[in-house]
């Protein structure tokens, strides 16, 4: 059902786009706005991945350098027959996580010190194991063709100014008026919808590829709280990508809204517990519990960055 909710958004996101580049500049300015969002999309395609996490100021790690961390994210990629993923880890107190990559064979996922740090080991597995079912269901594929949609309909929308509509637009001045203010809006409506579908679809792939919907719904209470009680600068800075985060990482964004990215944490997590009724009652095996040996003896470390012995040890399952 959401797969199909998604076409159904594309295709309305398409029509619309449609409808407005005739409007506004017939069919010559449709076909260059639609040129030019598609090769500045096409550039983000290629290069979105390093773009947002360099953003982010992620640092690639390995079984040596996070041994647990890596290795939760190495069994789940087995359980999910995906191809390992490059893992990242973001130096931030603000407890999140995102996936990002064109494809599976060119995936990565990361995670920022405050989630490794608050959340316990079952939880990071629930955490990952949603990034993992957002790189197999090609969500960031999902996510560029929207927003080359987005923004070709925004681009439409600033060439108003210069082509005053063209000369087959029935609603003269108004029409484009009403293109130049409503079609940016309807369209980000539109990206945020599907965007929405796409997070309660990595939801419940997430929780069958970890095997516990409880895990990820104890997680996402969590980092929900840590996001509304501490700032993430990089995400305030560059709010386009939020919508890739697990949860909001923007302030102010509590409710299911208009205008939210996200769905509420509430109705996830509502989901997540009636989904886990469901796997009671199917009696599926007991799911396989991430091993906290992946990466061999951590030697001390006293974080997910390695050795630092001259720190004091943190709480939680990284100490």
């Amino acid at each position: 059902m959401n797969m199909v909710r998604t076409a159904m958004l594309l295709a309305f996101m398409t029509a619309l786009f449609m409808a407005i580049g005739f409007m506004i500049g017939g069919t010559g300015g449709m076909m260059i706005a639609l040129v030019i969002a598609a090769l500045m999309n096409l550039f983000s395609y290629w290069n979105a991945d390093k773009m947002v996490l360099r953003m982010h100021h992620a640092v690639e790690v390995n079984a040596a350098t996070a041994p647990e961390y890596y290795g939760i994210v190495r069994q789940l990629a087995e359980r999910a027959e995906l191809p390992m993923p490059k893992v990242y880890l973001i130096k931030n107190d603000q407890p999140n996580a995102f996936a990002t990559g064109r494809n599976p064979q060119n995936a990565a996922v990361a995670a920022t010190t405050g989630l490794l740090a608050r959340l316990s080991h079952e939880e990071v597995a629930g955490v990952m194991a949603h990034e993992l079912a957002h790189v197999k269901h090609r969500d960031t594929l999902t996510m560029t063709i929207t927003a080359t949609l987005a923004g070709a309909i925004t681009m439409l929308a600033n060439f108003a100014f210069f082509f005053r509509g063209g000369r087959n637009n029935p609603l003269g001045i108004v029409g484009v008026l009403a293109a130049m203010l409503l079609a940016p809006l309807a369209a980000a409506m539109v990206q945020m919808a599907v965007s929405r579908t796409r997070e309660y679809s990595a939801d419940r792939g997430g929780a069958e590829i970890c095997g516990n919907p409880l895990w990820l719904a104890s997680a996402l209470g969590k980092i929900a709280g840590g996001t509304r009680k501490i700032v993430n600068e990089d995400a305030e800075r560059n709010p386009a990508t939020a919508h890739m985060f697990i949860i909001n990482p923007l302030s102010g964004q509590r409710m299911d809204g208009l205008f939210s990215t996200h769905p509420a944490t509430e109705n996830r997590i509502a989901a997540l517990r009636d989904m886990a009724g469901e796997f009671n009652r199917a009696a599926r095996p007991e799911p396989a519990r991430p091993s906290r040996r992946h990466g061999g003896d951590r030697g001390g470390e006293s974080g997910p960055w390695g050795r630092n012995p001259g720190r004091q040890t943190p709480k939680g399952p990284w100490s």
